[in-house]
């Protein structure tokens, strides 16, 4: 079964060309979360490309009590309601509970659901009963063919608007890998495939209390997913990882961005001819 395009807001899905997610990792403040949100759109208008700006209110999965955690669902989707609001563009977040969803959904265009959420079924029919489009990562532990089961939930719980995300699988201890055949695997089922390039080299838990990667990989892997063929790209970005609250060794610095975001363009129009 093959998808229909669709739009979240702005943005179109399963056009001729590729959309991206594009923002830092957390919430670290409402001032950073507006810096880094301007910088991505005035990149966004100077390259032509089609985004959604996210970020995350709860890192509800971080590797230490201790880490940095975030706003809260009210606090962190009204910062996002916002700047979608006056930029112009949609906006997405993840969410945890089915809570979480009704609140999100007053504020966001596109919920997330974790990659270790993605078979909670409560949650997939809490966020498909928003009527918002929604994004399930993939888990670590499945397989690629996998998704066509949380694509049959999201179904029968009447979403049709939704994507799945391809964020790499568990490849011994505090590693991952990206196979690129699930991409093509994916899509052959006829989903809406996202490519996550960013969450893809983590290496998790990997400096002990936090989570570690090799981010100098990140644009590596886009340039092969775009090359293999995906609906979007997926990319934390942040103005300064090395002090970011969150997954800074996997954030690509914002001021490669925009160079990177050109590559990818050019790639997509080079091997797929859009």
């Amino acid at each position: 079964m093959s998808f229909e395009p669709f739009q979240i807001g702005s943005v179109p899905v399963g056009g001729p060309v590729p959309f991206f997610i594009l923002g830092p990792c957390a919430l670290e403040s409402e001032a950073f979360a507006w810096e880094m949100a301007r910088s991505i759109d005035e990149i966004a208008k100077r390259t032509g490309i089609h985004y959604l700006f996210k970020a995350s209110y709860d890192k509800a999965n971080r590797t230490s009590v201790k880490s940095f955690r975030g706003p809260g669902v009210e606090e962190g989707c009204r910062i996002l309601g916002e700047i979608g609001k006056e930029l112009g563009v949609p906006v997405t977040t993840d969410i945890h509970s089915p809570q979480d969803a009704e609140i999100a959904a007053e504020h966001i265009d596109l919920l997330q659901i974790p990659a270790f959420l993605c078979r909670q079924t409560d949650l997939l029919e809490a966020a498909a009963k928003t009527g918002r489009a929604v994004n399930v990562k993939k888990g670590q532990f499945l397989a690629p063919w996998d998704t066509v089961n949380i694509a049959e939930k999201l179904r029968a719980f009447e979403c049709r608007n939704f994507v799945l995300t391809e964020r790499g699988t568990t490849f011994g201890y505090n590693n991952l890998v990206a196979d690129m055949r699930s991409l093509y695997w994916m899509r052959k089922e006829g989903l809406p495939v996202v490519f996550d390039a960013t969450h893809s080299v983590q290496r998790p838990g990997g400096l002990g209390g936090t989570t570690g990667g090799d981010g100098e990989l990140a644009p590596v892997l886009a340039r092969a997913a775009i090359a293999t063929g995906v609906d979007g790209i997926f990319l934390e970005t942040h103005s300064d990882p090395e002090n970011a609250f969150s997954d800074g060794p996997n954030q690509i610095p914002l001021e490669f961005l925009e160079d990177l975001l050109v590559r990818l363009v050019a790639i997509h129009h080079a091997a797929h001819g859009a």
